[in-house]
């Protein structure tokens, strides 16, 4: 599942009956927010008390996207859950710090690390295994063959 506007492509990449793993992608502002907002609420309503959001391809966050990750941890926290930020690039870390956000929203260094936070039963399995066709990247060149004794 992938969604997108303009600037802002929310993917998933991984699930299971606890927790939702999001790649978030590009620029989360203003023009991004219904989509994020509604997205990530979809995925809520969806029973995932748990969303981990790999944000390592995220290029802009200005404050009306940290409103928008805020909105969402109050919704989790609400609901029994969490909301994890994983690969914050130096920008949404500096954000973070300098608006003393850094412990309503942790962020780890990589999804992996983010789901151990998690208890076992909500853990999605990660990496996720990859599809066929993402394996397949079209014709191969014949295999040589052996000399002939």
């Amino acid at each position: 599942m992938s969604t997108q506007s303009h600037r802002l492509i929310i993917t998933e990449l991984a699930s299971c009956d606890g927790c939702a793993v999001l790649r978030v992608s590009g620029e989360l502002d203003q023009s991004g927010e219904e989509l994020f907002l509604g997205t990530l609420g979809a995925c809520v309503d969806a029973g995932h008390p748990y969303l981990v959001l790999d944000v390592t391809a995220l290029t802009f966050c200005d404050s009306r996207g940290l409103y928008c990750l805020l909105a969402m941890r109050w919704l989790l926290d609400r609901r029994g859950g969490r909301l994890l930020l994983a690969g914050a690039g130096r920008r949404l870390t500096e954000l973070l710090t300098q608006t003393g956000s850094v412990e309503l929203l942790p962020a780890q260094r990589s999804v992996g690390q983010a789901l151990l936070s998690l208890p076992a039963s909500h853990r999605p399995v990660w990496p996720p295994a990859a599809s066929p066709e993402a394996l397949d990247d079209g014709p191969r060149p014949p295999r040589p063959r052996p000399p002939s004794p």
